[in-house]
């Protein structure tokens, strides 16, 4: 009977619909947990759903790779969900245009203190410089911030793992500091959780409104532009 359940497993497992149809599952799941109690931050759908799905594949053995089969037919879909976040940018056109030498400035703040922050934490820890470099640019979307580890010596497949810690941690902590900290205007916080937490804080600036969808995924994008030019030279005066 074991046998024969095993059999079926390694069958399905063998087919792309099972590893899509579990990050589906994952995800509806996650986010209906989520609504169910109350948004809290901690159980942010995407961060439950992760948990989920590598519960799953370290308890039936399976490897990344052949889950990935499935699961890129979504990790496609990112490039139209990327595009589309146009739409809410292009309504909110004339309030970015008014805003534009504050969103330079803070786009320049932000990107700079997350270089900074990474390098000077490193240092006081005595971080290797392969895994420093490949830690620097997490605040960058994923394919940006993996191009730029990949060309200054770092691991790419590590800074994967650290950018999408630092959505997730943006994602969920970063509504809860900014309420801290006073700051209540979508424009700001959409700007803040795009520069810091890239994509995923911008799925979760688009779930407080339009407005801060908007200008966060504005931030994203031009942060892992500022992000490409500025680590380079911040990296090679620090190390030469």
């Amino acid at each position: 009977m074991s046998r024969s359940i095993g059999d079926i497993w390694a069958y399905l497992a063998a087919s792309p619909l099972l590893s899509l149809t579990l990050t589906l599952v994952a995800y509806q799941l996650a986010t209906a947990l989520y609504e169910r109690a109350g948004r809290p931050a901690l159980l942010n759908p995407v961060l439950v759903s992760v948990v989920a799905i590598v519960a799953v594949l370290t308890v039936t053995g399976t490897r990344y790779e052949t889950y990935f089969d499935g699961a890129q037919f979504v990790h496609f879909l990112l490039g139209p969900a990327t595009v589309a976040l146009a739409i809410p940018l292009y309504r909110q056109f004339d309030r970015v245009r008014r805003s534009a030498v504050a969103i330079a400035a803070s786009l320049l703040a932000g990107s700079l203190t997350a270089i900074a922050s990474v390098i000077v934490l490193g240092l006081a820890m005595r971080v290797d410089a392969v895994s420093l470099v490949s830690l620097a640019p997490k605040s960058a979307t994923a394919p940006v911030a993996m191009g730029i580890s990949e060309k200054l010596g770092g691991l790419p497949s590590l800074t994967a793992v650290f950018v999408i810690t630092t959505g997730i941690l943006g994602s969920v902590f970063g509504p809860f500091l900014l309420d801290l900290a006073g700051v209540r205007d979508p424009a700001a916080r959409g700007l803040g959780l795009g520069t810091a937490s890239h994509g995923i804080g911008t799925a979760r600036a688009l779930q407080e409104s339009e407005a801060a969808g908007a200008f966060s995924g504005l931030a994203m994008g031009l942060n892992a532009l500022a992000t490409a030019i500025l680590l380079p030279i911040v990296w090679h005066l620090v190390f030469g």
